[in-house]
């Protein structure tokens, strides 16, 4: 999913800006998720298997392993993988870190809007006048862990992200989102 803008009906299109803000809903969770559940159910029938001397994998003979300290090891990893694969399955299918930037000028606010873990503060919204918008800035750091994110300068808040956690944006593409919610804000851009 890229950060492009939703295109609106003719009317509202030049009055609403919306970016979708990509969550933990990223192909590369989804590898993740199934790599760690498909493992971590391997170890723990692996350690199963040691202890009740009969063989639930389809692959290999785990009945051979010594039940302690080899099964209950495997057993034990298995387990923690189940547990972190529960994890990334549940911050999946809660879409952390999904939301959107939308600015309106009908109602002159901006509001950024992402989704959190379950509980009190499930929802985390932002929301200011446009006129209190100081800047759009832009920040990119290259070298082995590269950051490029853009920045709302707020008045009394100071910088909001506005772009995804994780895999960077494209220079082009964060370039014009940048420049895009700038002119249509009235605000200049930093950072370039």
């Amino acid at each position: 999913m890229t950060n492009s803008p939703i295109t609106e009906p003719s009317p509202r299109q030049e009055s609403v800006l919306r970016y979708p803000v990509l969550g933990s809903r990223r192909p590369s969770n989804y590898f993740w998720a199934t790599a760690v559940s498909i493992g971590g159910l391997g170890f723990f029938l692996a350690g199963l298997s040691s202890y009740l001397h009969r063989n639930l994998l389809p692959i290999g003979n785990p009945i051979d392993l010594v039940f302690i300290p080899q099964g209950i090891a495997i057993g034990f990893y298995g387990v923690a993988a189940l547990l972190l694969a529960t994890y990334l399955w549940l911050a999946i299918a809660w879409d952390v870190g999904g939301g959107f930037n939308e600015f309106n000028k009908e109602t002159g606010f901006v509001r950024i809007f992402r989704w959190g873990f379950p509980g009190k503060n499930r929802q985390i919204e932002v929301s200011c006048p446009i006129s209190d918008v100081q800047a759009v800035k832009i920040v990119i750091k290259e070298g082995l862990n590269p950051k490029r994110s853009l920045y709302l300068k707020i008045k009394g808040r100071g910088e909001v992200p506005l772009t995804r956690v994780g895999a960077p944006l494209p220079l082009a593409e964060l370039e014009t989102q940048g420049a895009t919610i700038a002119s249509f804000l009235g605000v200049p851009v930093e950072g370039l």
